[in-house]
C-alpha cells in the first residue's frame, strides 16, 4: 500500500517565496564576507621581496662593472664602495639621521597642511559650479607649474627660513590634493548622490556619507601624487636655499656633494631621497590602497 505520508522532501510543493528570498539573502552575504586568504609568508617573500631585491643587486652589480671598465673617471663615476663609505662615515660622525629626518619633518608637516587647505577647496571646486569655472583653470595650471619656480619668490617672500620651505610645498602639494578630489567626486554615480538625498543626506551629511566614501579612490590617487608633489617641492627648495639656521637636509646635502664635487655624496643624497620616497609609499599609500581595494571586493587573492 502506497504511503500516504506528506511530510516527504520529494512530496514537499515548492518553498515559500519569502524563504527562498531568505536563503539568497544568506548566500549573498556569505560571499560578501569571504575575503581574500592571506597568503604564505614564503609566497609573499618570492612574490614581493626578491624581484626587488633581485633588481638591487643586478644594478649594483652593473654599476661596479662600469667602475671596472673605467667608462668614467672616478670623481664622476664613484664605486658602490665608495658610497657606502660616506654612508657609514655619516653614521659614524652621527649625522646621517639628521639629514633625513631634518627633510621628512619638513615633507610630512607640510604635506599634512596641503592636506588641510587641498580637501576642502577641493570640495569646494567641485561642488560648486561658479567656484569650479573661476578656479578649476588656475588649480590646473599650478600643478603643472614646477614647483622650483616658486622658491626664488618665496625667498624673497618670506626669507630664508622654514616658513618659505612650507609655503614652497603647499604651492606645489595644494593643487594635486584638490585635483585629486575633484577627479574622485566626477566620478560618483549620480545613483548615488540620488540615493543618499531620499534618505535625508544632504548637505555637509550628503557630503561625508556619500560623496567622500564613493570619491575615495581618485581622492587617494590625489593625496599619492600630493606628497609626490611635497617631497619634489622640499627637495627643490633645499637645493636652492640654503642658510646655516635651516640645518642640513637631504636637498642640502646633495648641493653640498655638487659644491664639493664628491660625486660619491650625491650619490648618497640620491639614494637617501629615493629610499625616503619608497618607503613612504610602502608604508603609507599601499596599505591605504589594499584597503579601498578590500572595501570595495576588489582586492585579488594572494
Amino acid at each position: 500500500m502506497a504511503s500516504t505520508d506528506t511530510t516527504r522532501p520529494d512530496a514537499a510543493g515548492p518553498a515559500p517565496a519569502g524563504q527562498d528570498l531568505a536563503g539568497l539573502e544568506a548566500g549573498l552575504d556569505a560571499l560578501g564576507s569571504a575575503g581574500p586568504a592571506r597568503a604564505p609568508l614564503r609566497r609573499t617573500l618570492v612574490d614581493k621581496v626578491l624581484p626587488p631585491a633581485v633588481a638591487v643587486v643586478l644594478v649594483l652589480v652593473v654599476w661596479e662593472l662600469l667602475v671596472l671598465a673605467h667608462v668614467a673617471p672616478a670623481y664622476k663615476l664613484p664605486s658602490p664602495g665608495a658610497v657606502w663609505g660616506e654612508v657609514t662615515g655619516a653614521w659614524e660622525q652621527g649625522t646621517l639621521l639628521g639629514y633625513i629626518w631634518t627633510s621628512v619633518e619638513r615633507g610630512l608637516l607640510g604635506f599634512l597642511l596641503a592636506l588641510v587647505i587641498g580637501t576642502p577647496l577641493g570640495l569646494v571646486v567641485a561642488r560648486i559650479r561658479p567656484v569650479r569655472a573661476a578656479i578649476g583653470p588656475i588649480l590646473s595650471g599650478l600643478q603643472s607649474l614646477p614647483s622650483v619656480a616658486w622658491v626664488p619668490p618665496a625667498v624673497i617672500w618670506l626669507g630664508l627660513n622654514d616658513r618659505m620651505m612650507y609655503a614652497v610645498i603647499l604651492l606645489g602639494a595644494v593643487p594635486s590634493i584638490a585635483n585629486g578630489l575633484v577627479s574622485g567626486v566626477d566620478q560618483v554615480p549620480p545613483l548615488y548622490l540620488r540615493a543618499g538625498r531620499t534618505l535625508g543626506a544632504t548637505g555637509l551629511r550628503g557630503t561625508w556619507h556619500i560623496v567622500l566614501p564613493a570619491a575615495l579612490p581618485g581622492y587617494l590617487a590625489g593625496l599619492k601624487q600630493g606628497w609626490a608633489f611635497s617631497w619634489r617641492s622640499l627637495m627643490a627648495a633645499e637645493i636652492i636655499a640654503s642658510s646655516p639656521d635651516l640645518g642640513i637636509g637631504l636637498g642640502q646635502l646633495l648641493e653640498n656633494g655638487r659644491t664639493n664635487s664628491s660625486m660619491s655624496m650625491v650619490f648618497l643624497a640620491i639614494f637617501l631621497i629615493l629610499i625616503v620616497g619608497i618607503a613612504v609609499d610602502l608604508l603609507v599609500f599601499s596599505p591605504l590602497e589594499r584597503w579601498v581595494l578590500r572595501s570595495r571586493g576588489l582586492a585579488v587573492k594572494g
